[in-house]
């Protein structure tokens, strides 16, 4: 079985989205359903086809959620320190073009949101930082070509 790693913020919003997704969205989605039965025929009714979807949706979902929280490897952020980037990590950026910085965390796929400045172990720039410490720079290959960045600050927060 191979291992998720994320943040304990990230399993406590799993878990909230699949307690949600079982105990709330199931059972809209069931009142749904039953509602569109009552309307008569099955075969032309969009609102039955609809509420059926949303429901296939919703427990491959669940399916999903229940996976990834078994296969959890939660890593507290707190307990990590040294000079080189990892896991967790929380890294300044210095664009060596435009001299915009940039703060970004690096955790789970799962809980990624660059807007939030949290990026995913597995994008390219997480893994060109991974290893690295404070006054390193790296290149990064970007979407929109090479961009170099150079390191200014590493804490675990």
């Amino acid at each position: 079985m191979i291992k998720v790693p994320m943040t304990a913020g990230g399993f406590a919003s799993l878990k909230e989205e699949l307690r949600w997704r079982q105990q709330e969205e199931r059972q809209r989605i069931i009142e749904a359903i039953s509602e569109a039965r009552s309307h008569g025929d099955l075969s032309e009714n969009a609102e039955y086809h609809s509420a059926k979807e949303a429901q296939s949706l919703n427990e491959g979902r669940i399916n999903e959620l229940e996976d990834l929280v078994a296969r959890a490897e939660v890593i507290d952020i707190s307990k990590l320190s040294g000079s080189k980037i990892k896991f967790g990590a929380t890294v300044q950026l210095v664009d060596e073009d435009t001299e915009e910085t940039k703060t970004y965390q690096i955790v789970g796929d799962q809980e990624a949101d660059v807007k939030s400045g949290r990026i995913s172990i597995s994008s390219p720039i997480a893994r060109a930082l991974i290893g690295k410490e404070v006054g390193d720079s790296v290149e990064v290959n970007a979407p929109g070509g090479p961009r170099g960045y150079e390191i200014v600050k590493l804490s675990f927060v």
